[in-house]
């Protein structure tokens, strides 16, 4: 199938969703709506429901609707033609979109990051030992924690990566499956994926945050966050406002209270009660705490790394993070 045609099921599948969503009961008029694609069984929709659940929408003055869609891809295209307001991302790709001239914005969702994962009895004790080894990534040679990783073999330890082991990129779950059957010596996947793998007693060796910190980067910068028009949020800031007060009162919620992790066990999917337990701490673990100049300025020169590790495949033609990205709210 043409990427033309795989970009207009794309649409027309958003539109059919955005069409159901529209006639759900009770809806209030006088409430901006405010319409989040999400992935169905993301960690993303585990604090929108509880969003829901809670009504911290109608306490924010919003109506909040999910719009289920197929993968990351999907919702992306879903944003850029208004068939959503707010999806998850990356802000690599907010600013790589702005530079070519379509102005979104982010706001912290998650620290949340990935790591790398082994099998408990692994001889693996370092980075140093993964010469020869099998190692499944998570994504594509593009993936941004494949590139730190490979920048710190190479700067402690002389190690190139591509050459001096064996990389395997794939999907988070296949590579799971693969290092349970012992096909793969380690995996550098998406922090969900990780916590299944530790639940199921194997062990992290390095997480991205640790390789982050070990290259002189700062490790608590948001990793993902929610992405939205900057013409849809100037024109619309009661929405935007109410929008993050709600999901915050849900963040607030999940952080302390264990009977709100309990009523979303079955969007969980998890197979165990040390999987639940091991999503909901490393969720927990992953909300913003702080996001300041600070933390902007952490980003910036985080993007600056990435954009000499990964190049123009990566971040396209603009070597800093382009002006706009983290929405502020000014005019």
């Amino acid at each position: 199938m043409s990427a033309g045609c795989t970009r207009r099921a794309t649409l027309l599948a958003a539109g059919a969703l955005v069409a159901s969503a529209a006639i759900r009961p009770g809806f209030a008029a006088e409430r901006p709506v405010v319409r989040a694609g999400v992935l169905k069984f993301g960690t993303v929709s585990w604090e929108l429901d509880t969003v829901h659940a809670n009504r911290f929408d109608q306490e924010a003055g919003i109506d909040l609707r999910l719009v289920e869609l197929a993968g990351n891809p999907a919702t992306q295209v879903a944003l850029q033609a208004g068939g959503v307001e707010v999806i998850v991302s990356d802000w690599l790709w907010v600013s790589r979109m702005r530079t070519k001239g379509e102005a979104l914005s982010f706001i912290p969702y998650s620290t949340a990051v990935g790591a790398l994962v082994v099998p408990a009895g692994s001889a693996i004790t370092g980075i140093g030992d993964l010469r020869g080894k099998r190692i499944g990534v998570a994504g594509s040679p593009l993936d941004k924690s494949w590139l730190l990783l490979k920048a710190l073999a190479g700067d402690r330890h002389g190690l190139a990566l591509d050459r001096d082991a064996h990389p395997f990129y794939g999907a988070p779950p296949l590579l799971n499956s693969k290092v349970a059957d012992g096909d793969l010596d380690a995996v550098l996947t998406y922090w969900p994926f990780a916590a299944r793998l530790e639940a199921r007693g194997m062990r992290v060796l390095i997480t991205v945050s640790d390789m982050l910190t070990a290259l002189g980067q700062p490790a608590d910068i948001p990793s993902i966050g929610y992405v939205f028009r900057e013409e849809w949020a100037r024109a619309n800031p009661a929405a935007l406002a109410g929008f993050q007060a709600a999901t915050g009162k849900a963040k607030a919620l999940l952080a302390q209270s264990d009977a709100a992790w309990d009523r979303l066990a079955p969007l969980m999917q998890a197979e165990d009660d040390a999987t639940f337990r091991t999503l909901r701490d490393r969720y927990r673990e992953g909300i913003p705490r702080r996001w300041t100049a600070e933390e902007q300025a952490g980003a910036a020169q985080l993007y600056a790394l990435l954009a000499r590790l990964g190049g123009r495949d990566l971040v396209g033609d603009a070597a800093t993070i382009a002006p706009g990205t983290f929405w502020t709210g000014g005019a």
